[in-house]
Formats: C-alpha cells, structure tokens, sequence
C-alpha cells in the first residue's frame, strides 16, 4: 500500500489520534496536511514527520470557522495541487462543566459546531476539489463509541457524535455519483497518553486483551484509503477491541 504524491488532509492532527493518522499516512508516502487550530501543536507534528523523512505542512484552522476551512483548502491546494483524501478527526469533548439540568446552550453548539458542522464544511469544501480528480476522492470521519452507548452528562459530545455517523451515509450516498468514498471510525477506548500507567482491569475489559492506541486507527484509515476497497462506502467500523459487543452481568 502506498500513497505516494497523494495529498491528505488531517483535521485535528495536533496530537492522539490525529498525530497517530498524520504519521502513518506520511510514512505511507503522502503529503499531509495538518489542519489544527494550536499552532504549537500541529508544527511539532509536521516536525516528527520530518524527520522521518516525510512531507507534510501546518495549516492553522479552527474547523468551527467556515472561512478558516475554505482557506485551508485552498492554501492545500495551492502548495500540492490537489486532495485525494481527507481525514476529519477535529473534535471537542463534552464540556464536563455542567450536569444534563445545567448544560447551556452555548456549550451545546460549541460541541456540535465544532464536531459535526466542522466535519460538514470541511467535507463540502474539499469534496469540491475531490470531484474534479480523475480517481474521486476519499472521506474519513472519525465518530466515537460514543454514538452507540453514553456515560452520564455526555449529551452534547454524543449528539455531535451520533450527527457524524448519520452524516456520513447521507454523503456516502450523494458523493457516491463523484466518485466519492465516504465512511467513519468509531473509536473506543484510545490511549493518547502514557500507556505504561494503565492498568490490567483496564486491559481486561476489552475482549481483545489490550486498550487501543492511535496506530489502530491509523491502520483503519490506510484501509478505508486505499483505492483497491473503493467498494466499501457509507460504512461504519467500530474500534474498539470488542468492548461494546461485551455483556455486563452483574450476579446478585
């Protein structure tokens, strides 16, 4: 598999899991975008890539800024001439600063406009270019667990979540005549910190034995991207080492 002069575009690349996906896509061969709103953040990424010998370009963006968007796009197109795959990983948590009964409406759209219009306009924008390009295009959106299953005071973060997975069947369905993949990953439990600090209860949890890391999303994006599986559109692949397929029984 390679991605030779191929463009991608990564929102959120900052770090966790877009850095995971930024990283192997540029160890992939493809020149990467790294779309992120902390220029602190998204420069260290270019840099780790680098080294290794890859290409890759900071573009600041905040995907809640539609303007910011339709410049990112053409700042990627201006340096590389092209999109052939975005990556819309951009995403903000649940704010966790008030309950269900106190969350406000301004905390609310703040969420939804960054996780799920974000993922929107970046996609409008660049399927603009995508359709253009003799081989389409491809879309990845990276929704949650989240959109399946909830922890207490999470509405927001889910909402915008769930609006991820629903979109990305509608596109599916209307980029499909553009030669346009479009599909999305639901991580579970994704270890963006120190590993080494967790525990075996942790691990247990998960019928496959281990909590994930950014690497297994990674590896679900080259696949998703790659022009032999351009048959696999509108899908949703659940990461998450089997654990919401686990049934928790407790005995009395």
């Amino acid at each position: 598999m390679t991605f030779r002069d191929k463009t991608v575009i990564v929102t959120g690349a900052g770090r966790g899991i877009g850095r995971g996906i930024a990283k192997a896509f540029a160890e992939k061969g493809a020149q990467v975008v790294i779309a992120e709103v902390n220029r602190e953040e998204g420069e260290k990424t270019v840099s780790e890539i680098t080294e290794i010998g890859g290409i890759a370009m900071f573009v600041s963006c905040d995907v809640s800024r539609e303007e910011e968007i339709a410049a990112m796009v053409q700042k990627t197109v201006s340096a590389y001439g092209n999109i052939d795959v975005l990556i819309n990983n951009a995403g903000i948590a649940n704010p966790h600063t008030a309950s269900f009964y106190e969350l406000g409406a301004d905390e609310w759209d703040k969420v939804m406009n960054t996780n799920a219009r974000g993922c929107f306009l970046t996609s409008r924008e660049a399927a603009k270019v995508m359709r253009d390009n003799p081989d389409g295009g491809t879309i990845i959106n990276i929704s949650s667990t989240r959109a399946l299953m909830s922890e207490p005071d999470t509405e927001a973060y889910a909402a915008s979540k769930g609006a991820i997975s629903a979109l990305t069947h509608a596109m599916a369905v209307t980029l499909g005549r553009d030669g346009i993949t479009v599909n999305c990953i639901l991580p579970g439990w994704i270890e963006t910190g120190d590993y080494s600090t967790l525990r075996e209860s942790d691990h247990d949890q998960h019928p496959a034995g281990r909590v994930g890391v950014p690497e297994d999303i990674a590896k679900a994006c080259l696949y998703l991207a790659d022009p032999d599986n351009r048959f696999v559109t509108g899908a949703q692949l659940v990461i998450d080492g089997g654990m919401t397929r686990k049934m928790i029984y407790v005995p009395d």
